[in-house]
């Protein structure tokens, strides 16, 4: 297990996967670390459905004409869907879900790539949420958030440095021009 500080600075997109198979340990790791997110006042609005059918996976590809095609290539994909009703901060705690997966994923040695849902359009004017539930059999009072590509990484890449840092974004006290 590496320290979070070294996860952060090795986690990079990863949109290349091989074609090796999760193990089920590695899969169970992930489901526990998606649960494990905290949420606004412990409300656990979200739900995670973790998809390993590459015909599934290949239709969640084509649920936004940009950004989304390199799903066909991951060996899971975790669709992350919260129901609205349930807490006013569902975006804030589907998301701090999705950072989990990604770290957990970089702990384990595999690559991941978030794939932005909410408030994208499908190909048909249609969102991408709604054809994603209609897709995934996802009852109408949910939204989905986003979806983890993961898998393998089919190469590595380096990790950031120091002289990556955009340190002028950093201010203290005061915001400063």
């Amino acid at each position: 297990m590496e320290s979070i500080h070294s996860l952060i600075t090795a986690r990079r997109s990863c949109r290349k996967f091989t074609d090796q198979p999760l193990s089920k340990e590695q899969v169970e790791l992930l489901k526990k670390a998606a649960l494990l997110a905290p949420t606004s006042k412990n409300n656990r609005p979200w739900h995670f459905i973790f998809v390993t059918d590459p015909d599934i996976i290949d239709a969640l590809s084509t649920s936004k004409p940009h950004g989304a095609s390199f799903l066909k290539h991951a060996t899971m994909a975790v669709v992350i869907i919260a129901d609205p009703e349930k807490s006013d901060v569902w975006i804030e705690d589907t998301s701090i879900a999705a950072t989990y997966l990604q770290l957990s994923a970089e702990d384990i040695g595999l690559g991941s790539c978030w794939v932005q849902i909410r408030k994208r359009m499908s190909d048909d004017q249609t969102s991408a949420s709604e054809k994603i539930k209609q897709l995934l059999n996802i009852p109408s009072c949910f939204e989905v958030a986003s979806i983890i590509a993961m898998g393998i990484k089919a190469k590595e890449r380096p990790a950031y440095t120091d002289a990556d840092l955009m340190t002028d974004r950093i201010h203290d006290n005061k915001f400063q021009q």
